[in-house]
């Protein structure tokens, strides 16, 4: 659902083929790395808040083991959840800001694997006029 609501920039509730078109974009080797910042970020902030919070890393590293049939501990997970605040929560505070979400992907840009498909350079490659930069109409579905 995280994905989707992403994808469906002009809210409207379902995607058509342009707006799968723009989402592939950041997906793309080439894609500028703010681009993969940004998308992480907000793929990351659950609840739309404006940060990355304990409960929303908790849920996605439940999904991403949940997609690769590993099982860990809870201590184990809660392990990885404290380290990844003690490396990217510069402040302290229990919640991660998107500049410190930049300064912690720029330490450990593995992390941005996730949104990157490597086979879309081949297709881009194969299909020159299969452009991704494509803009979104100025109107916003009410």
């Amino acid at each position: 659902m995280q994905i989707f609501d992403l994808c469906d920039i002009k809210k409207k509730g379902a995607i058509d083929f342009g707006d799968f078109v723009r989402a592939l974009n950041v997906f793309h080797l080439n894609a500028p790395m703010e681009v993969k910042i940004d998308f992480s970020f907000r793929l990351y902030d659950l609840d739309n808040t404006g940060f990355i919070e304990r409960h929303e890393v908790k849920q996605m590293i439940n999904a991403l083991l949940y997609e690769a049939d590993i099982k860990l501990s809870e201590e184990m997970i809660e392990t990885i959840i404290s380290k990844t605040f003690l490396d990217a929560d510069s402040n302290q505070d229990g919640k991660i800001d998107k500049f410190e979400w930049q300064n912690f992907v720029s330490k450990n840009p593995s992390l941005l694997q996730v949104v990157t498909l490597p086979y879309l350079r081949d297709i881009t490659m194969a299909f020159p006029s299969f452009v991704f930069h494509t803009k979104v109409d100025d109107e916003i579905a009410e």
